[in-house]
């Protein structure tokens, strides 16, 4: 990880370092790795990922939780799994530990589903 924040430009390195210090706050626990070449955080499955743009950086975070937290994010383009927070502006620290708690949330229902016979 440290590697991936270095080697991104200096200008972007401090929001690098806050979006990931936010996803571990909320998920210490998380299993910490690159995947597909971008930093990827699982919890009881898939938490989030998140990559440098020349624009933006992407944060990804598995469906539903993008919808549920529509009206948050109506300030930043979004998609079903995708968040774009320009590189311009202030990284929504808050936000991205609300949306992150929000998919732990719904992986510990998922698992708690999941009953292992035999």
């Amino acid at each position: 990880m440290q590697a991936y924040i270095a080697a991104a430009p200096k200008e972007v390195q401090g929001k690098l370092k806050a979006l990931r210090a936010a996803i571990r706050y909320v998920a210490p626990g998380t299993d910490e790795r690159i995947s597909y070449g971008m930093p990827y955080y699982s919890y009881k499955g898939r938490l989030a990922y998140f990559r440098l743009s020349r624009n933006h950086i992407g944060l990804y975070l598995p469906p539903p939780v993008i919808q549920e937290y529509k009206k948050d994010l109506e300030d930043y383009e979004t998609a079903t799994a995708t968040i774009r927070f320009p590189l311009d502006d202030k990284l929504p620290v808050v936000l991205i530990k609300k949306l992150v708690k929000a998919r732990m949330k719904l992986n510990e229902a998922k698992k708690g589903k999941l009953k292992h016979h035999g």
